[in-house]
């Protein structure tokens, strides 16, 4: 009997019906990203070819409304301008292996980066300058700078993933733009740990919601309103896991047309966003964010003719030779 408590007991402490860590595929080593993905794929069969058709993938999306084609892949923005020309940089953010140019394959099952979104150790690196692999054994870089990146290793990390969660989406989405919070004031380290006054869905001592919560995935298609955001949403309220092509990712998804106990509060929401009282700022979780950015100040030189930067009081870029002044 007390075999069989200790059993069950064991039992419970395993959220997953797979252990990785057993399974021979995973044992490695590993000496590339693209040779973890080859061993995700012995089980995980169709999981790249969905990967292939995502937004994340291909950072396009065709507006149903007008045809046109958005998404970063064919935009030039004021922010971080264009990613043709930047790969370098990009790259460390695509969720797949090798993209060093416009030349290059994207076909390829293996260059899906599966480790990216899976990641539960908080391991998996992919620094800029690498065309979005991992470092798998200790390099100089950039060559003869004498800083040396660590390599990682990938059969831990593979043999440990597990489901999306707040920093795993975050590894990117909090860093959009070169740092912590700097593109996106309401994504930044903050909410990996919330508590209910920066978010009441996300509070670790409250619903502790995960960002697929929301944003709920069908084939690897994570929905949402990045590329054709939701001005209004006139649809009641999702039932979870309700497949159509309205955003499942709205204020009324959840709450319907209806949120509140009061009529007249209600009438307000046909006309007022539902932010405009319950998020009436942003960057509130003591992260700052980048509010105003001028490029055309860029290429300065210091006395030596070398590209520069001025820090403030709390150690965060003011003006970079290579980006301009920001605020």
């Amino acid at each position: 009997m007390v075999q069989a408590a200790t059993e069950t007991s064991a039992a419970k402490l395993v959220k997953s019906t797979a252990d990785h860590s057993k399974f021979p595929a995973l044992a490695g080593p590993f000496d590339s990203g693209p040779a973890v993905t080859k061993a995700c794929l012995s089980c995980h069969t169709e999981a790249s070819k969905q990967i292939h058709q995502t937004q994340h993938w291909k950072w396009e999306y065709k507006n149903p409304q007008t045809g046109q084609m958005l998404g970063k892949k064919h935009i030039v923005n004021n922010f971080c301008t264009s990613v043709k020309s930047n790969e370098g940089g990009c790259n460390s953010c695509h969720i797949g292996y090798g993209w060093k140019d416009v030349q290059t394959e994207f076909n390829e099952e293996e260059n899906v980066d599966c480790l990216v979104c899976h990641d539960s150790t908080g391991k998996f690196k992919k620094p800029s300058g690498f065309a979005g692999n991992p470092v798998v054994k200790d390099t100089e870089f950039p060559p003869g700078s004498g800083k040396i990146i660590r390599g990682i290793n990938l059969a831990e990390i593979a043999q440990k993933v597990g489901p999306t969660k707040r920093t795993t989406c975050g590894a990117c989405h909090f860093n959009g733009g070169g740092g912590d919070g700097v593109k996106h004031g309401d994504l930044d380290s903050s909410l990996e740990a919330p508590d209910k006054a920066l978010d009441v869905h996300m509070a670790v001592e409250g619903n502790n919601f995960s960002c697929a919560t929301c944003h709920q995935t069908d084939g690897h298609q994570v929905p949402g309103s990045r590329y054709a955001p939701t001005a209004q949403d006139k649809e009641p309220a999702h039932l979870r896991g309700k497949v159509d092509t309205s955003n499942p990712a709205t204020c009324q998804s959840c709450h319907g047309q209806t949120p509140h106990p009061v009529a007249r509060l209600n009438e307000h929401t046909a006309k007022i966003a539902c932010q405009t009282c319950h998020i009436p700022a942003f960057a509130r979780g003591g992260q700052p964010t980048k509010m105003w950015w001028d490029w055309s100040t860029a290429g300065k030189m210091d006395a030596n003719g070398k590209p520069f930067s001025v820090r403030n009081e709390d150690g965060y870029d003011t003006y970079a030779s290579i980006k301009g002044d920001f605020i």
